[in-house]
């Protein structure tokens, strides 16, 4: 594991119980332990332990970060072949190692976020053990207040073409911005930033951080997470992660070109924190393990909703109508 490093603001350590208009904020921008849930639980509860340490009161952890995202869809041949016997078996391993909301491990994510006194957002590869829809995997994000409570458990919409390998389609459950120690905050997986009517779903519902889950922020994903923050007039917290060729599951054949340098990187990170206005904070950071971090100064929302606010004086209910079916089935 790298040494951690700091990238934007130093943040103090000093905490508040009264509402705040700044917030110390924080992306851990690092590399699981791939497809081993106990080892990348322990690791994840060590990173929030240092972003803490640092003064971070709203922590971020990437897309499916426990125990890590299935990077090898995209660059591993004949996946999609049908009955092989090879991506089967990575399949039940992502599956064996994948987290149940409720768990023991969830009830852990949440205990130290108590602990710390932190907001924690993370995304996991999550398995369904009960009632309808048994067995399934979904593409999730679980935020947790900081008296560890789960407060919005969100469900990717719609698996981005080979994804839908592995995950079932979400719902609209949590599809909302929730009031926490820091601000009210939303969050959504990768191309559902791509989505208009998700984005305004939450636009609509209040959001003053947004968290922006991604494998890695590349120049497409730079682009959505400062267009999101600019239309949404909120701080976008965009949170990549580190894999290396290593990483790849050995049940499954790499290319030549990275069979012969097992430590390139196949998702270099690139998160970055972005202000209303849709510049940089903080980051991108590329090709390292890291903490960036940002102090948000929640005021500057309400100076940038002057000239645009599309959920306000921006929008017109008048002429267009929109509704969300918030509603998870039983």
């Amino acid at each position: 594991m790298s040494v951690t490093q700091m990238s934007g603001s130093r943040m103090s350590a000093t905490r508040s119980t009264t509402p705040a208009t700044t917030v110390p904020a924080a992306i851990v921008q690092a590399r699981p332990v791939y497809y081993d849930l106990p080892a990348s639980l322990e690791l994840a509860l060590d990173w929030m332990q240092r972003a803490a340490e640092l003064g971070a009161q709203l922590v971020v952890l990437g897309e499916t970060w426990l125990p890590g995202y299935p990077a090898w869809l995209d660059y591993v041949e004949r996946i999609a072949q049908w009955d092989r016997p090879e991506t089967k078996a990575v399949y039940a391993r992502l599956a064996e190692n994948s987290i149940a909301i409720p768990s023991a491990e969830s009830k852990r994510l949440g205990s130290h976020a108590r602990d710390l006194g932190i907001v924690l957002v993370i995304g996991v590869n999550e398995r369904v053990d009960q009632g309808l829809g048994y067995g399934t995997l979904y593409n999730s994000i679980l935020t947790f207040d900081a008296n560890g409570q789960l407060v919005n458990h969100h469900r990717k919409l719609v698996p981005t073409y080979t994804e839908r390998l592995i995950w079932g389609q979400g719902d609209g459950a949590g599809l909302r911005a929730i009031p926490t120690a820091v601000g009210r905050l939303s969050s959504l997986v990768c191309w559902e930033h791509w989505m208009p009517l998700a984005r305004q779903a939450l636009h609509e519902s209040g959001e003053q951080i947004h968290a922006a889950l991604w494998p890695t922020v590349k120049e497409m994903h730079q682009v959505a997470s400062r267009q999101y923050a600019f239309e949404g007039r909120c701080f976008v917290l965009a949170a990549g992660s580190i894999l290396r060729a290593e990483d790849t599951p050995p049940e499954l054949e790499l290319p030549a070109a990275l069979a012969d340098a097992p430590d390139s990187l196949v998702m270099n990170g690139g998160s970055a924190i972005i202000a209303p206005d849709g510049s940089y904070l903080a980051g991108p950071l590329w090709d390292e393990e890291g903490i960036l971090s940002a102090e948000l100064d929640l005021r500057s929302i309400t100076r940038e909703q002057m000239t645009l606010d599309v959920s306000g004086h921006y929008s017109r209910p008048d002429v267009f109508r929109f509704r969300v079916r918030r509603k998870r089935p039983r």
